[in-house]
């Protein structure tokens, strides 16, 4: 059974259609990359999957349940988390409390144990403070926990966002250009973390990617689009090979380098 499945979604903004006819299937566990020019519909599709648009048309379902039009918090709670193409970290709060604050949706102490601080809010909070250290140690970010996140580099930024986005505790991580302004090598690590968050929290994941080697070398299938509509899907040989492919957004440089 589908994790997630899209049926026939139309996107339209006045005049302009951003989707149509959008279709799209992820099973448990995949990695499958959503890749097409500039101005494809790609971030449209992520917006509309957690809630900032409500589609024109279609429906979107997601563990079994119509998740089409919710609200972007209750579609975190349901067990869908992202990233953004712009890194959007609480800039002003440190480290550990970007973590921290992913957590606070499933918290069981009450607004009136926050303000009389409780014992069952204290211990709460300590447990909660635990989870989000054990990530940071995941990441390799134990030791940044107190610095103000804007002054981290750019990269530990990214590892920062992802480890915020998986402590909402997703089935479903959508990435959104994640290797956007890293060097080469950057790219090859993320690549190497994408496959291993996959594996450790067993997790699907949806990835908007125009780094081809992160793409290529990372996912098991991939949708390509152009101007609003899928014009192919398939594995990454598949997906390299297709001629509409090429002419819409790889280009010949790829054809040629594969002969």
């Amino acid at each position: 059974m589908a994790l997630l499945r899209i049926d026939k979604l139309n996107m339209a903004f006045g005049g302009l259609n951003a989707l149509t006819n959008f279709n799209l299937e992820l099973r448990p566990g995949e990695l499958v990359g959503l890749i097409g020019p500039n101005g494809a519909g790609k971030t449209t599709v992520f917006n509309v999957l957690t809630g900032v648009y409500e589609p024109t048309e279609g429906t979107i379902s997601f563990d079994g349940q119509n998740i089409t039009g919710l609200q972007p918090y209750i579609i975190t709670q349901r067990g869908i988390a992202r990233t953004f193409q712009n890194i959007r970290l609480f800039a002003n709060l440190s480290v550990l409390d970007n973590v921290r604050i992913a957590y606070h949706p499933n918290v069981k102490y009450s607004v009136a144990s926050a303000v009389t601080r409780f014992p069952s809010f204290i211990s709460e909070e300590e447990e909660l403070t635990q989870k989000a250290i054990d990530f940071l140690k995941i990441f390799n970010l134990e030791d940044k926990r107190q610095e103000t996140a804007k002054n981290l580099p750019y990269g530990q930024q990214r590892r920062l966002e992802i480890a915020r986005a998986l402590a909402t505790q997703p089935k479903l991580l959508l990435l959104d250009e994640p290797a956007a302004g890293m060097n080469p090598q950057e790219t090859h690590d993320l690549m190497n973390l994408i496959k291993w968050i996959r594996e450790r929290f067993d997790l699907t994941i949806l990835l908007i990617e125009h780094d081809m080697s992160l793409v290529m070398g990372a996912c098991q299938r991939i949708y390509v689009l152009d101007y609003g509509i899928v014009i192919a899907q398939g594995t990454p040989e598949e997906i390299k090979a297709d001629p509409r492919v090429i002419e819409a957004y790889l280009g010949e440089e790829v054809s040629n380098a594969k002969n």
